[in-house]
């Protein structure tokens, strides 16, 4: 049986999971106003909290208090993932008289209770040290370099990364070796880049396991995959410079740990909401454009496989077996949700949870926890359990002066839930479903006796299969494929009517005509996609034809030319 803790203006508490759904009576309720933070241990069995006056570590199952530190402004708590380090921060503060302030970041002995090490850590964001999953390995960030502390033994820095300025890094999951993902931001003209090492290999550009750089980038977002074979990058800038978008201008990269790169090719302009592993490694789910937003899962080699069409949605969540896959729209959308079966890519239900502002799955693969919480919405704040075939099966709203800050799942490690059969038939559940009536749209008093004419802004795109289908080689052409197929095949009617046409005339003036056009001969492979790349590819080769003549002739050439 799993716990949910709820965290709010009414103290901590911890509830059963499914199918109970009642306040457990082993955790005894902490009912003080000012609990900052909640951690879980990796595995669900510790559960440690501050509440203003102390930090306290329990065994979840047996409720028993193992440890309690004195630390009263505390308000980030973590452990490492093999349970034997809790990472506490609090906010760094200076002395009056101008004097550095005490070290706020402390690493404690779980077992012991002993400080291990204290750090000044004065940024809030990336405030914890980064642990590899065995504990072998610690990082921390520290004025531009890695630090790399090993076995816990935080006293000697075992090893640096030192970059010109590392802004952020990722550590790979997983078993050894480590793998490390480094973002450094452009300056001066110079792109930013991201690279993959290999711990402890850190010499210089060449020991890196791959590099990719690029523009428009002020910060980055960096997601290993389970297996630690690629990382997507997000790279992002604030403003937009076309003025098209009020969120900045988003990218997607690819990089995997064998050098290849590049850059995934998302069909839709606008901003990139939500990109999402599958936890098997092979393939993500991306979520962008304009609204209604269009949503791909795409395979390791950047090709989309299936197209989910448009709607209101700005997030994806993959299931913890990576077998269901719940596409939603929260923050200012209406909270629909489509839960999809990703292996045959069927959907599965639509429910529907308005003013969410927290999704989350729970580890068994079957359950849904969303919540209202403040200060995000400081109204009707509480949460809902939903099972992934749509049913309602547990709705807690508190009070109405009252506040919920946060709720989450106690984590399992993998293995411990097999993954079951998808279902499609709704559960039983005793609560109605939550389907929210819909508003009706004005009409003015002209209209109001009248039929209804519905008038959509916009068409809705069908969701598509990208794969290719067994027996026909083709891909399934997206709407601009077949638009640009066409024009391609006019073109080709067009020019044999042409021919035709010069064959009957002189030759000569049909060659001076054709001449732009046919000074490479056209080979069409029939793919607008491929045709486009062969284009682009012969431009490139053109345009180093012409620096070689130009270096050849004594011309002093750019750095970015050579």
């Amino acid at each position: 049986l799993f716990t949910l803790p709820v965290r709010g203006s009414e103290g901590l508490y911890m509830v059963n999971g499914p199918p109970s759904f009642t306040e457990s009576a082993a955790f005894q309720r902490d009912s003080g106003k000012n609990c900052k933070a909640v951690a879980f241990s990796k595995d669900g069995s510790l559960f440690a909290w501050c509440n203003g006056e102390k930090v306290n570590i329990v065994n979840v199952t047996s409720a028993e208090l193992l440890r309690s530190f004195d630390l009263p402004r505390a308000v980030c708590l973590e452990f490492s993932p093999k349970n034997n380090v809790l990472a506490t921060w609090q906010a760094y503060t200076t002395a009056k008289d101008g004097t550095g302030g005490v070290p706020n970041l402390q690493l404690h002995d779980v077992k012991t209770g002993k400080c291990l090490k204290s750090f000044i850590q004065k940024k809030m964001q990336n405030w914890c040290p980064c642990w590899a999953d065995d504990e072998s390995l610690c990082a921390r960030n520290v004025n531009n370099e890695v630090h790399f502390f090993e076995n816990n033994n935080f006293n000697t820095i075992a090893n640096k990364l030192h970059l010109q300025k590392v802004n952020d890094f990722v550590l790979s999951p997983g078993a050894q070796p480590t793998k490390v993902a480094v973002y450094v931001p452009g300056s001066k003209g110079a792109p930013s880049f991201v690279r993959l090492y290999q711990y402890p290999n850190f010499g210089g550009p060449q020991s890196a396991l791959a590099n990719k750089s690029f523009f428009k980038a002020d910060k980055v977002t960096m997601l290993w995959n389970k297996k630690a074979t690629a990382v997507l990058v997000i790279a992002s800038t604030e403003v937009d410079k076309t003025g098209a978008s009020y969120y900045g201008e988003q990218t997607l990269h690819y990089i995997a740990t064998n050098g290849e790169s590049a850059v995934v090719q998302l069909p839709k302009n606008g901003p990139i909401y939500d990109v999402v592993w599958n936890p098997n490694s092979v393939e993500f789910c991306a979520v962008y454009g304009f609204m209604p937003a269009k949503a791909t899962v795409f395979n390791l080699k950047c090709d989309p496989v299936f197209d989910f069409g448009t709607g209101p949605r700005n997030a994806a969540y993959y299931s913890p077996h990576g077998n269901i896959l719940v596409l939603a729209g929260f923050g200012n959308l209406r909270g629909q949700m489509e839960v999809w079966d990703v292996k045959n890519y069927k959907l599965i239900s639509k429910p529907v949870a308005s003013d969410s502002t927290y999704f989350a799955w729970c580890p068994d693969g079957e359950h849904i926890v969303t919540a209202t919480c403040a200060p995000r919405l400081r109204v009707s704040n509480g949460y809902k359990i939903w099972h992934y075939t749509g049913s309602l099966l547990h709705n807690c709203e508190v009070p109405p002066n009252e506040e919920m800050w946060q709720v989450s799942w106690q984590p399992f490690l993998d293995g411990v839930f097999p993954a079951k059969a998808v279902k499609y038939q709704a559960v039983p559940s005793e609560l109605p479903s939550a389907e929210p009536k819909p508003a009706q749209a004005y009409r003015p008093p002209a209209l109001r006796n009248k039929p209804v004419t519905s008038s959509k802004l916009h068409e809705d795109e069908p969701p598509q299969n990208m794969k290719p289908q067994s027996g026909s080689g083709d891909k399934p052409l997206s709407k601009t494929a077949l638009k640009n197929q066409r024009k391609h095949e006019a073109k080709k009617a067009a020019k044999q009517e042409a021919k035709v046409d010069a064959n009957q005339e002189s030759t000569q003036s049909s060659a001076s005509q054709n001449a732009p056009r046919s000074a490479v001969p056209a080979i069409t492979s029939g793919d607008p996609e491929v045709d486009k790349k062969i284009k682009n590819l012969r431009k490139k080769l053109k345009a180093i034809e012409q620096l070689k003549e130009q270096a050849a002739a004594g011309k002093q050439l750019e750095k970015n030319q050579v």
